[in-house]
This record gives C-alpha cells, structure tokens and sequence, in this order.
C-alpha cells in the first residue's frame, strides 16, 4: 500500500480523497493556488505545496509544479480527482516515467478511451451498441457533408477530445452544417488545443444514463449499478440519481453487461464509467467512456452500504485485486450539485466571501464541501461549492429529505443554485421520473421571493 498520496485537484474532491487517505493510514499531500490558500483540503491535508497563482494553467494544470511537489514531499501516489489532469494522458505516463503511480487510467487507456472517436470503434469491436455516425475522425468539410447526409439528419458533430459539452452542435439541415462545423472546431481547438470532430446520429430527447464500473489488473472487472444524468444544462449535469426512474430490470442487465464487457474488453484497470444515451425505446447507445472518478460518485456509494469508492481507487491502483461482483442498488440516492451561480439571472457565476454558511444535516442527508462562513470563492475555478446527497428506501422518500436539506441549507453572501434544486424536487415532470435531457429546455424559474427587511 502507498504511504504518502499527493491530490492533484482542489475543493471538495481533494477533500473527499484526503478523508479517505487519513483513514487507510496514508500521509497525504495536498496543493493549492495562491487563491485556494484557506480551502479546507489545504487545511486538512498532511502537507500543503502551493504550486502557483489563480489561473489554472499555471497551477493545477502546471504539470511540471505537480511533479515538483510530489518529488519535494516524496509522495509514491499521485490521485488526480476529476478534471485538471485526471485524464491526461502525458501526465499519467510522466508519473509512471518518474516512479509514482498514477491513481487513475493508464496512458494507454486514456489515449483509446479519452479519444472520443477512437473509443467508439473500440466498442465496436467490443460488440458494444453504438450509435450510427462517422467511423473515426472527419478529415475535412467535405466528407463531413457526405457523412452526415449518409448518417440522416439531425446530426450531432462533436469534438474528439471533448468533454463538458464543449465542440459540440447540433445540426437540423445541412444549410447549418458548415457554421456548426466552424464553431465547433474553433471551440474544442480552444478547449483542448485539438479540433478533430466525428458525427453521430442526434438522439432526440434520450436519458444520459451512465454504469459505474471497477476494473483490476488481473483483467476482472464489475459494474456497481447506474446513475440517472439526465437533468443538465448546456450538456453540465446539475443533479443525478440511482437508480434511474427510466430503468428496467431487463435494461440495467442489459446495460450492466454491456459495461462489464467493455471494461474487460480493453482490460480497464481502475474506477470509471461507461456512459450511454438511452432513447424512449429503451434501445441504448454508447456514448463515452470517463477513465476517472466521477463527480457523482456518492450516489453510488449512499446505495450500495459500506462501500467507498475512492478507497477501492486506491486499493486497486495498489495491486489489490477486486471482488468482481456486479451490484445493483438497494436504496434510492438524489446528488445536488450546489453551485455559486445565479439561476435568477441566467445562473451567472456568483464568486465571492461566503458570510454565512449553515450545513444541513439528520438521518439520510450527506454534504461535500470545502467551504464553510468566511470562505471566499475565487472566480478562476468551477462554480460548485458542494454536493448535497439524500438517500432514503424510495424515490418519494429520498426527495422528500432533499426538500428538507434544501431548506435547511444557509448559503448568504453569494447567490446559490438551491432555490432552482427547491423548485425541481416539486416540478411534475422530475417528481414523476418523466424527464430527458430536454428537461431545461423550458424550465422557467419561478419569481424569487422577496427578502424581509
């Protein structure tokens, strides 16, 4: 087992990974920006290395920084959370070059699973459903035209190397493909520095519906059961559940073997998730694989009892080989991303100084977090400042409980997403189970209450 883990992220997954660290008996090492110097990770961690200023190009993307301060601090693990460098291929094999072990895919595995294009003729050979488009990257406008004519309109044009719904568009006609083909590559180009695009067939209205699965080094691998992504915004996910209210018996063993079979097809070694759209037949399609832990994770944890999946990371990063045993869900968990946005105003990004903070709390309700009252939140990072879990026996229950927790939560000095998460526990259309990924599509929030004086 590791004796000294550095976290290459920050906030509340840096969090999470050094609770769990501290438990296994594991020094652990944080980083920070100059920005994050009073976050909770920095404060809680074993050691802190500060790796550079705000942007996050010259800090938590500062490879070269990383392996400085995991060299300084003698750190034989390094653990990259979700995004940043968790699926960076070069930095996965810089680690492995230096003699640190990489908590997460290996070079390899990012390279065929993180292209998006690559991945999906991988799962053709793997007999995994896929949906009809290009057969790898389109080489130029032309062909584009071709293919997306042979693919049969609409048409999604997606980026390679994408992720967070950046470089993609959706195409209704092919007066509209070259705009759709310009932006989308001047887009992923800025995003990823890489502007290769693929076509897919657009599923209309589908459930983003993903299995988390746990592969080892002797090539065994399980599936822990789906989350149900299918309320997002601009392709952000902004709550999730397990199980799916979509989900079939005969659909979670089709989908769970399926992703059992990836796994073991490109001998997946680690935490992942393949993740399918699923349209109203309930034929489902493969649509990507993320080769790292997921911000969702909870969920799966809060319904399968006992069981920490970060530690199972660890464990199989650390050659100790899994149970192999495929679990389904025995309790019902909802996730609210709580972030520091507006949803009065667009949900504009709201950074600031936190004056008040009041954590929610009884039988059932989990909150990760890395702020706390006089926190502030820097505007160079990701907008989400917690994740509010409720797990109950039933769907009804576990959102009954996220409306309590939700009106027990205090954020004041900034705007927060709770006000929309309040609103969505009592739409008609959530609070049934009858929703897609066109949800937010005409989700109106409701006028805000006026403050007392």
């Amino acid at each position: 087992m590791f004796k000294k883990i550095l976290i290459a992220n920050r906030g509340e997954i840096a969090l999470r990974v050094i609770r769990t660290c501290r438990e296994m008996g594991i020094k652990s090492v944080a980083v920070y920006s100059t920005a994050d110097a009073e976050s909770l990770h920095v404060r809680f961690a074993d050691e802190a290395v500060c790796i550079g200023p705000p942007p996050s190009k010259e800090s938590y993307l500062k490879v070269s920084n990383i392996m400085a301060a995991a060299e300084i601090t003698n750190a034989d693990a390094i653990h990259p959370g979700y995004g940043f460098l968790s699926e960076n291929a070069k930095f996965s094999k810089l680690c492995e070059e230096h003699g640190i072990k990489f908590i997460g895919a290996s070079a390899d595995m990012i390279n065929r699973m993180g292209d998006k294009a690559s991945a999906k003729s991988t799962m053709i050979e793997a007999g995994v459903p896929c949906i009809p488009g290009s057969e790898g990257i389109i080489p130029d406008f032309k062909t584009c035209i071709k293919v997306a004519k042979e693919t049969g309109y609409p048409v999604m044009l997606k980026a390679s190397a994408g992720g967070g719904g950046k470089g993609m568009r959706a195409v209704w006609k092919e007066e509209d493909l070259q705009n759709a083909w310009d932006s989308a590559r001047q887009e992923s180009k800025a995003a990823f520095g890489n502007d290769d695009m693929y076509i897919e067939k657009l599923i209309e209205k589908p459930r983003h519906i993903e299995i988390q699965i746990i592969g080892d080094s002797t090539g065994n691998a399980c599936h822990l059961g789906e989350r149900d992504c299918s309320v997002q915004r601009r392709h952000q996910k902004l709550t999730e559940e397990t199980p799916s209210p979509f989900m079939t018996d005969k659909l979670r063993k089709a989908m769970g073997d399926a992703a059992v079979k990836a796994s073991k097809y490109i001998k997946y070694e680690g935490v992942g998730t393949v993740e399918f759209l699923v349209d109203k037949h309930r034929n489902f399609y493969f649509m990507e694989m993320n080769t790292r832990i997921q911000v969702e994770h909870p969920i799966t944890e809060q319904v399968i009892i006992d069981f920490d999946l970060i530690k199972e990371q660890i464990k199989v990063a650390a050659g100790i080989p899994i149970l192999g045993k495929n679990y389904n869900p025995k309790l019902h968990s909802i996730e609210c991303r709580i972030n520091a946005e507006d949803p009065y105003n667009d949900f504009r990004p709201c950074p600031g100084k936190i004056t008040e903070f009041h954590s929610p709390g009884g039988h059932g309700v989990r909150l990760d977090t890395h702020v706390y009252a006089g926190y502030t939140i820097p505007p160079n990072y990701d907008s989400m400042i917690a994740k509010l879990i409720t797990t109950a026996q039933t769907r009804e229950e576990a959102i009954s409980k996220m409306k309590r927790a939700l009106d027990e939560f205090v954020v004041e000095g900034v705007k927060t997403t709770i006000p929309f998460h309040l609103q969505l526990m009592s739409d008609p259309r959530y609070v049934s189970g009858n929703y897609t990924t066109a949800f937010m599509d005409d989700f109106v929030m409701n006028e805000p209450e006026e403050e007392e004086e």
